[in-house]
């Protein structure tokens, strides 16, 4: 089925629609999806992007690009700009030009009328005006012809070393007569996956990922608050990484590691670190510089958590069977798969 993905930034979300990759020791099988189209108007994400796929990103203005010239679309996916929706700056404009960039997956709805929709986006889209973003939002999907559902799911019930919780809105054209299932948890919170499945070691050579002296004395002498100092439990999932890692901040609510208590040594994450945390497979390469990486990992939708997405719909894609099973389908699927993968 082809696929055309707006917003794409890095490949994150890519990655996981077509599968075929490993990742702690899991193999994610190949989907049956083609991205026949894909668009940012980050260069250095395109770049990423370009590195790491036989076929090729575009990059430009999604609101200039014209769809007319892409050929019929069956999937559409697309994570638009969340930082206009975001709970850790809950003072933002909500109809600022970025906010409402979703309004291009309304013009792609109306345009190619593609049979199905997937969109990604942070937790506070449900929250914020107390459901009214969220509702005007999926009012505007349904407009196109759409039955629209969405629902919260969250990366460490899927085996991903993070508590990242994001939205997955989908839609089903209207003509056709199927119901999405969302994939149920495989773990629960007494065997997520733990934060040192992808650190292979806490006191690491390069004294550029350390904070200073000064800044962890700063840390100490600050008004007592708990956002400060996050250092990471290895035994526990990570905290939401972010697309500023690059400035990662002891005195903020950043999640980083206590190298050593006793000498008060702390320090950010790797780059292949925080890509490990967002489980991109180590193949996954970012031949930009580092603050650039940064950016786009902590920007990137998690490959598993879209691959379990994207498997759902391909399953129920394929299902003849009434939406109510699907579900049952589904979880004899995940089990037979998971004994491949392990």
């Amino acid at each position: 089925m082809k696929v055309a993905s707006l917003f794409c930034g890095c490949g994150g979300s890519d990655l996981g629609i077509l599968g075929n990759f490993s990742y702690l020791g899991k193999k994610y099988k190949k989907l049956d999806f083609e991205i026949s189209y894909c668009i940012d108007f980050d260069k250095k994400a395109v770049e990423t992007y370009n590195a790491n796929f036989s076929h090729k990103a575009v990059c430009g203005d999604v609101c200039e690009a014209d769809f007319s010239t892409i050929g019929d679309i069956d999937v559409l996916v697309g994570g638009f700009p969340c930082q206009s929706f975001s709970t850790v700056n809950p003072t933002k404009d909500t109809n600022d030009a970025r906010a409402n960039l979703y309004k291009q997956i309304v013009r792609f709805l109306n345009e190619k009328q593609p049979k199905y929709f997937v969109c990604e986006n942070v937790k506070g889209l449900m929250t914020l005006q107390k459901g009214a973003i969220i509702n005007k939002i999926k009012a505007e999907f349904e407009s196109c012809g759409y039955k629209v559902d969405y629902q919260l799911v969250k990366a460490v019930e899927f085996g991903i070393p993070q508590r990242r919780e994001r939205v997955i809105i989908i839609g089903i054209r209207n003509d056709i007569n199927k119901k999405f299932s969302y994939p149920k948890p495989l773990l629960s919170e007494e065997n997520y996956t733990p934060l040192s499945s992808v650190i292979d070691c806490l006191a690491i050579e390069e004294k550029k990922y350390y904070f200073s002296e000064k800044a962890v004395q700063g840390m100490k002498n600050a008004k007592n608050n708990m956002k400060r100092g996050l250092w990471q439990d290895l035994s526990q999932p990570c905290l939401t990484i972010t697309s500023h890692l690059a400035k990662t901040s002891i005195n903020s609510r950043d999640p980083v590691l206590l190298v050593d208590p006793g000498k008060e040594l702390y320090r950010r994450f790797t780059p292949r670190e925080a890509a490990r945390i967002q489980s991109f497979p180590d193949s996954f390469t970012f031949p930009v510089s580092e603050h650039f990486a940064y950016k786009q990992i902590g920007n990137a939708v998690p490959p598993v958590l879209m691959w379990h997405i994207m498997n759902a719909l391909q399953i129920m894609i394929k299902s003849n069977i009434e939406s109510n099973d699907i579900q049952t389908t589904y979880h004899l699927e995940s089990y037979s798969q998971e004994r491949l993968m392990a």
